[in-house]
């Protein structure tokens, strides 16, 4: 018999402090022990739906009543519906397009670090320094506010009863949906923390465009020697972009229609920001102006999932955003048209 039948599941392995049901079921269960067997490529939360022969996708889906045939095998549910709902979260995140890094804390408070030239004035180039001089000096130290973390979820309120005989498959869309919603938040609280800074109040100054071709090399230029890579925009402000003719020509209009992907100015990545202000335009350098911060990963009432099927059960994403270098991200305000 395999290894991976005599685990013993329970709900308690949700519960250890600084790891996931699947880090601790790993540690259990190494994916080590089946290089050069037909379990290779299977990790270890996937060996143990083997074993209890759920099937969570195909034409031979299961129904979620195939999990709550044992104790054992209703401990594996919540693992499923979180990987369900990161599944909708990586197929709709946009917010890798704007961060730098990713930071993952246990915690509910945290302060970034700030990197600033220490004399004033300093643009922070690279100049010819005497025989002797000092060298400029950029200073490091710690935000002096912390980032402000934002819970994202939905409450699940159903029985056990109605989704009994519903097939996976079909449960796994409306859990993808869910992970598209906790991702279109995080993309707007993204785009609030570059608009306005974290305290609501240092953030971007606009300044007026149409938009048109001249206001993005404008941008461009006094980005410099940050890289103008990313522009975000809503969806009124998107609509005009696109209307710009250095942005409509032939080849870009069959790019669009045949694989979806929007024109973009300067080469830089476009990214939708439904929700955010219809009039604003955010440009920066993706790799240098913003840092996600992430407390725990998706969370769950497992013990309502496990012992009450669903009945009314929370997931939900606590995440926040800090700027790195400031002058990595510039706006356009295109209300009015006025230069």
């Amino acid at each position: 018999m395999a290894y991976y039948e005599n685990v013993s599941l329970e709900k308690g392995m949700y519960s250890v402090p600084g790891k996931s049901f699947s880090q601790v079921l790993e540690e259990l269960d190494s994916s080590e022990n089946y290089r050069g067997t037909p379990m290779e490529g299977l990790d270890a939360y996937q060996r143990q739906l083997k074993r209890f022969a759920i099937k969570v996708s195909g034409p031979e889906s299961g129904t979620v009543e195939s999990f709550f045939m044992s104790s054992q095998s209703a401990a594996l549910f919540p693992e499923y519906v979180a990987r369900a709902v990161k599944q909708g979260m990586d197929s709709a995140n946009r917010v890798t397009d704007l961060v730098a890094t990713v930071t993952k804390i246990d915690a509910l408070d945290y302060r970034s670090i700030t990197a600033e030239p220490e004399t004033e004035g300093d643009d922070g180039s690279l100049t010819v320094v005497a025989e002797g001089a000092a060298l400029p000096t950029t200073k490091i130290h710690t935000s002096a506010s912390l980032v402000k973390l934002q819970k994202h979820g939905r409450m699940l309120v159903s029985t056990y009863e109605a989704l009994r005989f519903q097939k996976l498959d079909l449960l796994t869309v409306t859990l993808r949906q869910i992970g598209a919603y906790i991702a279109g938040a995080q993309v707007k609280d993204a785009v609030d923390v570059l608009m306005n800074g974290e305290d609501g109040k240092s953030g971007l100054t606009f300044k007026k465009g149409t938009p048109n071709y001249a206001d993005f090399v404008g941008l461009w230029a006094a980005m410099a020697p940050y890289e103008l890579n990313t522009v975000a925009a809503g969806t009124g402000a998107m609509q005009k972009l696109l209307q710009v003719a250095e942005f409509k020509d032939a080849q870009a209009g069959m790019n669009f229609q045949g694989t979806g992907r929007l024109c973009t100015p300067l080469g830089a990545k476009l990214v939708h920001v439904p929700g955010m202000a219809a009039d604003k335009i955010v440009v920066l350098d993706k790799g240098c102006a913003l840092e996600m911060v992430q407390s725990g990963d998706v969370t769950m009432d497992c013990d309502k999932l496990i012992d009450r099927q669903l009945e009314r059960a929370g997931i939900s994403v606590i995440s926040g955003f800090a700027r790195i270098f400031k002058e990595a991200a510039a706006g356009l305000d295109c209300g009015t048209g006025e230069g």
